[in-house]
């Protein structure tokens, strides 16, 4: 008992409690360990990661551009247009004798740069919006709010038409668009954040200390709902790639030579009834293994940082 007693009383034995309590506190460290630990996001990371070094680096193993037509196969691509190592058509060729395989690596570098540029700008930008309204309240919120209510009642595919009517189809107008069209994105959830928070003791002191309305709301608030806005992101990403799929599927996103999932898929859609099923399911592959491995990597991001599932 005395030896116990004295090893309790050791500083050593205090050393150690203190950094064990240290690192339990350590919110960030603690998320870490348990996205690890869900086997499916982690798996899904290093599917995301393999189809971004194929959007990055897959030309370099291309025999053909994605803008290039074999003639010797043109009239014979349902005989001979399939997935070929003769020919250097690994995924086969689409209706007008184009690479399939270099327009799938060129379709899979626009939709994941219009997913991972256009959906995390458009949710810090609805996010600062919804920060400053939720901090100051009042009329400028009633203004957010009301202005919030009547953008999301219009059609975005009209926005979308109406937008490339005026500006033209290119891949840097459909970044801007998505983010404009997704510009209320963690709008709402990071409002009510921040109402629950600038009332709190903290908040009271910084504003005791002289800081100004801004330097609280981004050196004391945002800090404590980055954990949001990382959530929001991870669901953003894959709508964002979903609405840019959508609108090129419809024939009002990326314009020609340039492609993209959705445009692939449109064309293999209108084409699969003549038996070239490759020119549907080589871009409706990728697009699902982007879709499911974004959704796994959210799940385990969600319950990774939310605070209410610590343990």
């Amino acid at each position: 008992m005395t030896s116990a007693r004295k090893r309790l009383n050791s500083p050593e034995f205090a050393e150690t409690v203190a950094g064990e309590m240290v690192v339990s506190r350590s919110f960030w460290a603690d998320a870490g360990r348990r996205f690890l630990g869900h086997r499916l996001a982690v798996f899904s990371v290093f599917m995301l990661v393999g189809l971004v070094l194929f959007a990055v680096f897959g030309h370099a193993f291309a025999r053909w551009s994605y803008e290039e037509i074999d003639w010797n196969l043109l009239g014979l691509i349902k005989t001979e247009g399939g997935p070929s190592l003769e020919n250097g058509h690994w995924f086969g060729v689409d209706e007008l004798g184009r690479d399939l395989y270099a327009r799938v690596v060129q379709g899979s570098r626009t939709s994941l740069m219009v997913g991972f540029v256009a959906g995390p700008i458009a949710v810090l930008l609805g996010a600062t919006i919804g920060a400053l309204a939720g901090y100051f309240g009042g009329k400028f919120d009633q203004i957010v709010m009301g202005f919030y209510t009547i953008w999301i009642s219009i059609p975005y595919i009209i926005f979308f038409v109406v937008w490339q009517a005026f500006f033209g189809r290119s891949l840097s107008q459909m970044i801007l668009v998505i983010i404009i069209v997704n510009w209320t994105s963690g709008l709402l959830i990071v409002r009510g954040q921040v109402m629950m928070l600038k009332n709190r003791e903290f908040v009271d002191a910084a504003r005791m200390l002289g800081m100004s309305d801004l330097a609280i709301i981004f050196k004391h608030l945002a800090p404590n709902i980055l954990w949001v806005i990382v959530i929001y992101t991870s669901i953003v990403i894959p709508e964002v790639i979903m609405a840019e799929s959508l609108v090129s599927f419809l024939g009002v996103g990326i314009q020609e030579p340039n492609t993209s999932w959705g445009a692939l898929i449109s064309e293999g859609a209108k084409t699969m009834t003549f038996g070239t099923l490759w020119q549907l399911a080589f871009p409706a592959a990728f697009f699902v293994i982007a879709q499911v491995s974004l959704y796994y990597i959210g799940d385990g991001l969600r319950d990774a940082l939310d605070p209410k599932d610590r343990r």
